[in-house]
């Protein structure tokens, strides 16, 4: 079994604004749009504004988790909710989608295309977990700035 590296840094900061949020239709589409979205408003106000290896790395995470939640998390119709939280400490990125199901980090085998985002998002976040909701669940992940 993978351990998951869940928590390698305390989030204690309150979020430096309110969070930002925005609904994307399910498809093949959707990380991408869903990568635009954090890029602006992460690249638009000084007080927001990451490096540019920090804010790679959030977008690939952004990426990884918005495609889990289509491939995975979603059916015809669906839509997924991306929240942005900053503090002067992280910036937290959280994917809703309506599933119950939650990801797992599955065993590491160099065979398959398929089964590593989150072994990406494992390795880029100071923290990742799930929550579960009522009607789905929010897979969040924090990057420390």
């Amino acid at each position: 079994m993978t351990e998951q590296r869940r928590d390698r840094s305390p989030c204690c900061a309150p979020p430096s604004g309110p969070p930002a949020q925005a609904m994307f239709p399910t498809g093949p589409e959707a990380a991408h749009a869903a990568r635009a979205y954090v890029r602006e408003l992460l690249t638009y106000e000084d007080e927001q504004r990451l490096d540019e290896d920090r804010l790679d790395d959030v977008l690939l995470i952004v990426s990884e988790l918005v495609t889990n939640s289509f491939r995975y998390g979603t059916g015809p119709g669906d839509s997924v909710i991306v929240t942005v939280l900053t503090t002067a400490e992280t910036v937290r990125v959280e994917v809703d989608d309506p599933s119950c199901l939650r990801p797992y980090l599955r065993d590491e085998s160099g065979e398959s295309d398929c089964g590593r985002g989150l072994h990406i998002v494992n390795a880029l976040a100071a923290r990742w977990d799930v929550d579960d909701r009522p009607f789905g669940k929010k897979v969040w992940a924090e990057v420390a700035r």
